[in-house]
């Protein structure tokens, strides 16, 4: 029968683990089969021994994303897509140490809890509001995703993850706001011109990409933009 003879509780504790054991092998044989996956000995060993468990973190790929977008800055990706996903590993890691008090955690412990907690903190902690908190997210879902397809787990952790954007009401400057920003010092040069191209796209009409690709020769002795832009 391959168990412990005896009816002593030693005896009982080494069946009932033996019958847990098999139980558990069983459903693992069964998934692999459901899968279509190939069922070896050594598959099985090494279910037993916790070899295919996987114990990559998330964090440490999320920094190994992050690197491979900025590998492929200015080719593929632009330098602002990669600092957006700098930004969302800092809040994740930041979330980690706020609610856990740890530096990383296994993908295999991520669920549903966690991603509804990391949204709360993003908005209640850090203030956010809720249409880049869900940008935050879907940065971090990306993550996920490609911890799935690389087959470090199996369970969607957003898969019961609802979301929905606030619409935001735009409406234009009024003159005397236009003149508040066009007259307000600001002594950092970056900010600067960010703000000296805006407002010289509300006068202009002038769309960002358009300023952005602005040559002199794009610009007659009269100051007028040629309509060749």
């Amino acid at each position: 029968m391959e168990r412990a003879t005896g009816i002593k509780e030693d005896a009982k504790a080494v069946n009932l683990f033996l019958d847990s054991l098999a139980a558990r092998i069983n459903h693992y044989r069964t998934s692999l089969m459901l899968e279509g996956h190939t069922i070896t000995a050594q598959r099985l060993i090494d279910f037993v021994l916790g070899k295919t468990v996987s114990k990559a973190k998330v964090m440490e790929e999320f920094s190994l994303h992050n690197d491979e977008i900025k590998a492929l800055v200015p080719r593929e990706y632009s330098k602002v897509t990669h600092i957006r996903y700098e930004t969302a590993k800092s809040h994740v890691r930041e979330f980690l140490k706020f609610k856990y008090g740890i530096d990383d955690l296994e993908f295999r412990e991520l669920n549903y809890e966690f991603v509804k907690d990391f949204e709360f903190y993003l908005k209640s902690v850090k203030g956010i509001s809720n249409n880049t908190t869900l940008k935050y997210i879907s940065n971090f879902k990306k993550i996920v995703l490609r911890a799935i397809d690389k087959e470090i787990i199996t369970v969607d952790p957003f898969k019961r993850f609802k979301s929905k954007t606030e619409k935001i009401i735009k409406r234009p400057l009024s003159k005397y706001e236009l003149n508040q920003l066009e007259n307000h010092p600001i002594t950092i040069e970056r900010l600067a011109t960010v703000r000296d191209v805006f407002v010289f796209q509300c006068y202009t009409g002038v769309a960002y990409i358009d300023v952005f690709n602005l040559k002199i020769s794009d610009i007659n002795r009269e100051m007028m933009i040629n309509s060749g832009l």
